[in-house]
């Protein structure tokens, strides 16, 4: 039997060249990579655009002005992808990571647009951006931080956290007037079951483009039956172009500190992110190089969103199962969704068509991708000593992860920016596994099976 061929770049591991796709730095052919990234795109696009709709909402601004933001969100966004996936000088993991809109800051940004302005809340974004970058240059000096221990349990709780939010989706999407109803779960289940069939059942395309058909078929259902609003298509423009500072940036301190804690701490799920790309697709852990350059394609990329209208960027997790689910990896598809979401964000119809996907056929797909999340980072822990004190670091970061968001009555009397970040979950079980991990004896024990 002959070896599989391998590549190898300065700082990564080198990965075999089983199929293109299942190679991280090869382009497969564009019959193949186009589906594949636009499955890539339909997982993430209702997420990035829900921020600017609700941050918009609650301001109270016009229509023409909150279409303006969306086209802004998709267009950066793209970009954000493109820069995150193919590099640009040391900024970029190079890993099939899907950029967006995170809804992590809503809770902080929604009260400083409604009592400061938006051009408030973009100036605090901006510099939310640098902090971002500025962790990501140094990040390298603090990779002891995140042994497999801890990265494997940021994984675990990224698609714990997230299994509810599918769960909504699949019944019609959160303040749905129908949530719910039999026609949105029997449109997930027909979605779930295409995709696990495809997936389990077909080879080559149809294994890989799996969700990408289960959501194909889903759509048609949905317009058979009526459940699809053609409205936001029609009313669409043909082409927007992107403006800078439309907007404007303002800089109040009393709403730069909050944004710029949130996004330091808010580092701890772009580094899960990263880490279960590596895990899921790759079944390795991520270079010092594709951490810090992932974590800093975050910063600056918000640094780009406030300049351009729109809102901070992070990686998104559903893309993450995506990759693990279609085992799927090459940079170059991400990419090729990258330039989907830039084409969306310059001509308003073809974003409209993809915004009018009923949420219950998105919900179908991301159910089996947050899963897959979960299973990532099992997969992760697979490769640790199951002692008593890292059992310990796991299970303390998973009940603060899950239980604190379960309760909100334990921390109401605190100041709202730190509810925010209570409620994330994400954030204190990060938090709690980094300390424990620090503070518990025996850490060398840790490290022995650190990458």
């Amino acid at each position: 039997m002959s070896t599989p061929e391998t590549t190898e770049t300065a700082g990564e591991a080198a990965t075999p060249r089983v199929r293109s796709t299942h190679d991280v730095n090869a382009m497969p052919p564009l019959h193949r990579a186009i589906p594949l990234g636009l499955q890539h795109v339909l997982a993430m696009f209702v997420g990035n655009v829900t921020v600017p709709i609700i941050i918009a909402g609650a301001a109270d601004l016009p229509e023409d002005q909150t279409a303006f933001m969306i086209q802004a969100a998709m267009f950066v966004a793209g970009i954000a992808t493109l820069v995150q996936s193919l590099g640009l000088g040391p900024i970029g993991a190079r890993l099939p990571i899907v950029m967006g809109t995170s809804f992590g800051f809503v809770p902080v940004l929604i009260p400083i647009a409604v009592g400061m302005g938006l051009p408030a809340a973009l100036g605090a974004a901006l510099c939310g951006g640098i902090a971002m970058a500025l962790v990501g240059l140094f990040l390298p000096w603090f990779r002891f931080l995140f042994p497999p221990v801890v990265t494997g349990t940021f994984v675990i709780m990224l698609g714990t956290l997230l299994m509810p939010v599918g769960f909504a989706y699949a019944g019609g999407g959160f303040g749905a007037e129908d949530f719910g109803a039999l026609h949105n779960l029997l449109l997930a289940a027909l979605v779930l079951l295409v995709t696990l069939g495809l997936h389990q059942f077909g080879r080559g395309i149809w294994s890989e483009a799996a969700p990408l058909i289960g959501l194909v078929a889903g759509y048609a259902a949905a317009s058979a039956f009526g459940l699809v609003d053609v409205g936001p298509i029609a009313s669409a423009d043909w082409v927007s172009l992107p403006m800078p500072l439309t907007i404007g940036l303002e800089f109040h301190l009393a709403a730069i500190l909050p944004v710029v804690l949130l996004a330091v701490v808010t580092c701890a799920e772009s580094i899960g992110d990263i880490v279960g790309t590596t895990a899921g697709g790759l079944d390795r852990e991520p270079t010092a190089r594709e951490l810090s350059g992932g974590v800093m394609a975050d910063g600056l990329a918000s640094v780009f969103a406030a300049v351009f209208n729109a809102f901070p960027q992070i990686s998104f997790s559903q893309n993450v199962g995506m990759v693990a689910l279609t085992g799927v990896v090459s940079r170059f598809v991400v990419a090729i969704g990258g330039g989907f979401l830039v084409l969306a964000g310059l001509l308003p119809k073809l974003g409209g068509l993809i915004s009018s996907i009923p949420n219950a056929v998105l919900g179908g797909a991301v159910l089996i991708m947050f899963g897959m999340i979960a299973s990532a980072g099992i997969k992760m822990l697979s490769h640790i000593d199951f002692n008593r004190r890292n059992m310990v670091i796991i299970g303390v970061s998973l009940s603060a992860a899950i239980g604190l968001p379960a309760q909100e009555g334990l921390y109401a009397g605190l100041a709202d920016n730190v509810q925010a970040i209570i409620e994330s979950g994400l954030i204190p079980g990060a938090l709690c596994a980094i300390v424990l991990n620090l503070v518990l004896p025996g850490r060398d024990r840790v490290f022995r099976n650190d990458v």
